[in-house]
């Protein structure tokens, strides 16, 4: 059998600037490369309509074509593909980018194990982060767990490392096997209906950043999470095409490696505890007619109606949007935010744990950096703010002034009272 090496597509579905891949063509075996749909994960999936794996099925595709039909594709238990791979190429050497989820630290083990067992080499890299792990420490070499101070050591390192751009896109060193990709249909899903953003942002939007971001009406933000979340794209270009323009733009990209830094250093969040354990006390009333109601965008709050709506429509949310939708769960509701978490989960086409996390523990008052507990948006104001016309709030409840549009659920005030009066039972305020 001819050596030969693999590299395995994840969270990087391209072939430019991507890490992992570099390594391996750079290396003098021919690369087979290979994506598995994890039946592990796609197991769990409530519909099979899900936009995700749609997406992930029209970049592989791409990819596929972008590398001349070389991509090997497989459907299954990703150790039991790899063990099967095993007996039919000599593979010297496994090559993929890290993964920071539980899932993913966990099915790496098991690969690497097998791969130790069978005298292949495991090796995988730093790719859809700019910093991981302890590269940004405080002085005291502790994880930060603040977002400002965070941002500050994480732009004092930029300045002193050259990002790489990892070019790949020119190699031919694949292994000349010809594979048949299976359609959505072999894998068992199907179409989703949904449209899918583009995966480039003007720089006249990066500029315009902080001054439109916060209006769910203007096309002010950029649209690429999904992008991010599959890989795509590189974090590092995006950095690069940041760097100048826009500060604010530059942070959101921080943040999401901020919220990978949690993930690492505190472990328990993936286990769906708080961030601050003390939260975890909390008396929650979770109502599921009001949860059910705040899912269907039907809780007589337009701002927040809208939001959901967008959601289970598109598999997106304005960013502002997802703040209001998120305090009106957890605080006008008194529902757990790990029910929203799960929901979002389920919904959001850029579903990330660490920053779908992240974000609701900051909604609760129970993460890292969070918005403190007694802080309740007030979703009129927050409307009278940001969408203060009404263009998207009509766009996306249309049946606003008529009949047919349900009461508040709960009202502002009695709502703020009750939620206050149940932190502070539970943290013993």
């Amino acid at each position: 059998m001819k050596k030969v090496s693999i590299f395995w597509f994840r969270r990087d579905l391209r072939i430019e600037d991507n890490h992992g891949l570099f390594q391996a063509l750079s290396a003098s075996e021919p690369v087979l490369p290979l994506f598995i749909f994890d039946t592990n994960i796609l197991d769990r999936l409530p519909s099979k309509k899900d936009g995700r794996v749609e997406f992930i099925h029209q970049a592989i595709t791409q990819l596929n074509e972008a590398i001349g039909g070389h991509l090997c594709v497989k459907h299954g238990n990703p150790l039991a593909v790899f063990k099967d791979l095993m007996t039919k190429w000599d593979i010297v050497r496994i090559y993929t980018n890290h993964d920071y989820e539980r899932y993913g630290l966990d099915r790496d083990a098991s690969i690497s194990e097998l791969a130790q067992e069978k005298g292949v080499e495991f090796r995988t890299f730093k790719d859809q982060v700019i910093f991981e792990k302890d590269e940004v420490l405080s002085g005291a070499g502790t994880p930060y767990t603040v977002f400002t101070p965070y941002s500050r050591k994480w732009k004092a390192l930029l300045a002193e490392t050259s990002l790489p751009n990892f070019l790949s896109s020119e190699s031919t060193n694949y292994v000349s096997d010809t594979f048949i990709l299976p359609s959505l249909a072999d894998i068992g899903f199907q179409p989703s209906g949904l449209l899918f953003p583009q995966a480039s942002v003007a720089d006249e939007l990066i500029r315009a950043y902080a001054q439109d971001r916060d209006f769910p009406a203007k096309p002010g933000t950029s649209r690429l999470s999904v992008h991010l979340r599959f890989g795509t794209l590189s974090i590092r270009s995006l950095v690069r095409q940041a760097i100048g323009k826009s500060e604010v733009w530059l942070n959101e990209l921080i943040w999401r490696d901020f919220y990978f830094n949690i993930l690492h250093h505190f472990p328990h969040i993936s286990e769906k505890h708080s961030f601050r354990k003390e939260y975890d006390r909390m008396n929650w009333r979770n109502n599921e007619e009001e949860f059910k109601a705040w899912c269907e965008g039907k809780t007589g709050y337009p701002i927040v109606d809208a939001g959901m709506r967008e959601l289970n429509a598109t598999g997106f949310m304005h960013n502002r949007v997802r703040m209001i939708v998120a305090s009106f769960l957890v605080k006008h509701l008194l529902i757990d935010w790990r029910w929203g978490e799960a929901y979002f989960a389920e919904k959001l086409l850029d579903f990330d744990f660490a920053a779908n996390n992240g974000g609701w523990q900051w909604a609760s008052g129970s993460g890292c950096d969070a918005a403190p507990y007694f802080r309740v948006f007030n979703p009129t104001l927050q409307t009278q703010k940001f969408d203060q016309s009404l263009v998207y709030i009509k766009k996306w409840v249309p049946e606003l002034q008529e009949l047919s549009y349900p009461a508040p659920i709960v009202n502002h005030e009695l709502a703020r009272a009750r939620v206050l009066a149940a932190y502070k039972e539970a943290l013993g305020k």
